[in-house]
């Protein structure tokens, strides 16, 4: 993945992820699991449903340390099952 975030960022920074998803329960959960094994800490994300109900975001934020930790984050997040985008 060939991305200018070292380009455009000052690490550390504040770092926020919305991941879009089929409407699921353990979402946040799952978002969550993945976002400790890159980056450990409290997190208090935030989860809103579509219009319809199908699909639901969660937004969460991280303290970035590195380019290659946010480009990990982004695969590990789009590789959860029922993710349909990572923004």
């Amino acid at each position: 993945m060939k991305t200018k975030f070292d380009e455009y960022l000052e690490f550390p920074c504040q770092f926020p992820f919305k991941v879009v998803g089929h409407t699921d329960e353990q979402l946040i959960d799952k978002v969550v699991a993945v976002v400790q094994k890159y980056a450990p800490g409290d997190y208090r994300p935030t989860s809103k449903p579509s219009g319809k109900g199908n699909y639901q975001s969660v937004s969460i934020t991280i303290t970035a340390t590195s380019k290659s930790q946010i480009e990990s984050l982004y695969q590990a997040l789009s590789d959860i099952d029922t993710v349909r985008m990572v923004l």
